[in-house]
């Protein structure tokens, strides 16, 4: 029994010594930390150490302060590497490298094993689905998003704009609001109608279901899935299900009234995501059922938590700073007038061109995809460096955005960097909050026009005060950037530039 014992432990250390000495010649090669010889955690000991040594904010608060550490480190030599126990991960965190890892024709699409844990809501969607399927279903999906087809969910847009500011008028008698609430559900609305063409009245409702499951799903700890099955992850299973049924039963319904006849009586309804889909399926046979219902279930999540975390980030900045807020009522008084009620219409949005500038500023200064991943499909040279095939890759595009030689002062918020002319300075994948390269955010322009329309709404009807400094809001890595704890608000109601002007005269 002792020898074999004491065998296994001789066999057990030349193992030890083997995959060291690897790790050891790897990282010569390479920038980065070299863990100690018989370091067997690699960098997930320096986590650790970094969390530990620190007070009591969030876990991953400090995880991101730990990869904003290890960037300035090796900032110059625009990427570096990590260990996690003898697993090289490639961090890339200037502009060239991410350029030579994501532009076209690089062998880089291969999302990694980070999206693993999305799956169970989003299935193999556009999102987390492999190359070889990605490719054709986004040449498919992509004319979903034109801009006749964008143009259709504005009056979406507008009439839940509209159902806010008459919830958040309430709100005007309160201490404080917690904005990200309202204006969370308002996305989920929003993102119901056009995808799926059923209203859930979410806002109305006070419903925070698909939230709490949608939170469920982003923590991170959970993935592992001892701590999965033992802890809440069970009752994630239970939500998923619901949220997916649900998606099915529309399916079914919407499937019922097009083999009917019924297709929206020619436009006199709107159409839905969901209503495109299923003109591919029965038209040209190139969806199946679960393949529409898992690309739903993709869009619903990926846009309503986005698009609602970025306007509740936006509307956190311009309530700290009046100057901001004060160009954006002088733009929308020039815009509107007095007519606090007016929709907003696609000339409206290309002239709404400073608070495109705050929605940038927000996405620069709190990137809501801070961190995306990808596998090499095949040995690659980047910036002089031979990174192996199948080695796993991260884009800290929140450190792009912090990069003191692209943004000077990078803490400080300054929508003005993305008027046309400094704009026009900031290096090709400098400032990517939607990702780039081939595989970027098929969304993006919804989601832009999206908040625009809200925001403008917003803004027109109120005057908002944070009353929580950015010391007291920490921004937190899920899978998405959230703030530590709600955004306290302070709502007042507003008279427009012109209504001033009449008044005093």
């Amino acid at each position: 029994m002792v020898p074999l014992f004491f065998v296994a432990l001789v066999l057990g250390f030349l193992v030890l010594i083997k995959y060291s000495l690897w790790r050891d010649h790897f990282s010569r090669q390479f920038p980065g930390m070299k863990p100690g010889f018989f370091n067997v955690f690699g960098d997930s000991a320096s986590v650790l150490m970094y969390c530990v040594s620190s007070n009591s904010l969030p876990f991953l608060y400090w995880v991101m302060q730990f990869l904003t550490e290890r960037t300035e480190q090796f900032q110059e030599q625009q990427l570096f590497y990590l260990w996690t126990s003898y697993q090289p991960h490639f961090c890339f965190v200037k502009a060239e490298s991410v350029k030579q890892l994501l532009s076209k024709g690089t062998k880089a699409l291969e999302k990694n094993w980070a999206y693993d844990y999305l799956k169970p809501l989003m299935g193999t969607g556009l999102v987390t689905s492999s190359v070889e399927k990605w490719k054709p279903r986004r040449k498919l999906l992509t004319p979903c998003f034109h801009a006749d087809v964008l143009r259709g969910f504005l009056p979406v847009f507008n009439e839940r704009s509209r159902k806010l500011v008459e919830h958040l008028r309430q709100e005007t008698e309160k201490e404080f609001t917690n904005i990200d609430i309202p204006v969370t559900l308002t996305a989920l609305d929003v993102v119901y109608e056009t995808m799926l063409g059923t209203s859930i009245g979410a806002l109305e409702k006070n419903s925070a279901f698909y939230i709490t499951a949608m939170n469920r799903i982003v923590k991170i700890w959970e993935y592992v899935d001892i701590i999965f099955n033992l802890t809440s992850g069970k009752e994630e299973k239970r939500q998923v299900k619901v949220i997916e049924d649900f998606t099915k039963s529309v399916i079914q319904e919407k499937k019922k009234q097009y083999l009917s006849g019924k297709k929206d009586n020619e436009k006199r309804k709107r159409k839905a995501f969901m209503d495109m889909l299923l003109e591919l399926h029965f038209e040209n046979q190139e969806l199946s059922e679960e393949d529409i219902c898992e690309e739903v279930n993709t869009f619903v999540a990926a846009g309503y938590e986005t698009v609602s975390l970025t306007m509740s980030w936006a509307l956190y900045l311009i309530g700290l700073y009046p100057d901001v807020q004060a160009k954006i009522h002088e733009e929308l008084d020039r815009i509107f007038g007095s007519d606090v009620d007016r929709d907003v219409t696609e000339s409206d949005l290309n002239d709404l061109k400073y608070l495109d500038c705050v929605l940038k500023e927000t996405l620069r200064v709190y990137t809501v995809a801070p961190i995306i991943g990808r596998i090499l499909q095949e040995d690659t040279n980047i910036c002089g460096y031979t990174i192996p095939k199948g080695t796993n890759c991260f884009i800290l595009i929140y450190s792009l955005h912090n990069d003191k030689e692209v943004f000077p002062d990078p803490e400080k918020f300054d929508p003005d960097r993305f008027l046309p002319e400094n704009f026009a300075k900031i290096p090709e994948y400098g400032y990517i909050p939607f990702s780039a390269g081939p595989r970027n955010c098929i969304g993006q322009k919804f989601g832009l026009m999206e908040m625009k329309t809200v925001l403008s709404f917003i803004l027109r009807n109120y005057t908002i005060e944070s009353l929580d400094s950015r010391d007291k809001v920490l921004p937190v890595i899920q899978v998405t950037l959230h703030p530590s704890t709600h955004i306290r608000i302070r709502i007042k109601p507003r008279m427009s530039g012109l209504e001033c002007s009449r008044a005093s005269s």
